[in-house]
């Protein structure tokens, strides 16, 4: 399963990248900048950099783009080897988004300091946060992880004869 994982790792890295590439290219840019293009009445394409973490926490630039890569390159390494244990699938998969998602934004944030981010949704002046490619792997990936987490659980206790009721 390691190969699996790592493939789809290496294909969601370099999709994000690759849509990365084109943003930059459609909006006539080689780094981090502000713009914004409405495609749809509950979408904007925008270019922004998130030199924090998750939603703009912890947005401070400066050290902040080195402490974070070291943080997720060793959640990287973490998550490879768990991924060199794992026998599904399906588990292979989701970690494989999570690396790959991983190491897309490592790449950002070495390349420009910060995390670009370009899909803005919103609803009349509610905006979701921007994201990109790397952070919907990550978010998919998790979400699989822990559907994995609970269906191992339940086909666990249905195997052991009783209902699991627990929390």
């Amino acid at each position: 399963m390691l190969g699996r994982g790592l493939a789809v790792a290496a294909v969601a890295a370099a999709l994000d990248q690759l849509s990365k590439y084109a943003l930059l290219r459609h909006f006539h840019e080689v780094g981090c900048g502000r713009q914004q293009e409405t495609i749809t009445p509950f979408l904007n394409l925008v270019l922004t950099c998130n030199p924090g973490v998750s939603f703009g926490l912890f947005n401070r630039t400066g050290v902040n783009s080195l402490i974070f890569s070291l943080v997720a390159l060793m959640i990287i390494v973490v998550m490879m080897f768990w991924l060199g244990r794992v026998r599904a699938t399906f588990l292979a998969v989701a970690i494989g988004l999570v690396i790959g998602g991983a190491i897309g934004n490592v790449i950002d944030r070495l390349r420009f300091g910060a995390v670009i981010d370009f899909l803005d949704f919103h609803l009349a002046s509610w905006h979701w946060p921007a994201f990109n490619l790397a952070d919907s792997a990550i978010c998919l990936g998790v979400a699989a992880m822990l559907l994995d987490g609970m269906l191992s659980r339940r086909a666990l206790s249905q195997a052991n004869g009783r209902e699991d009721l627990s929390p």
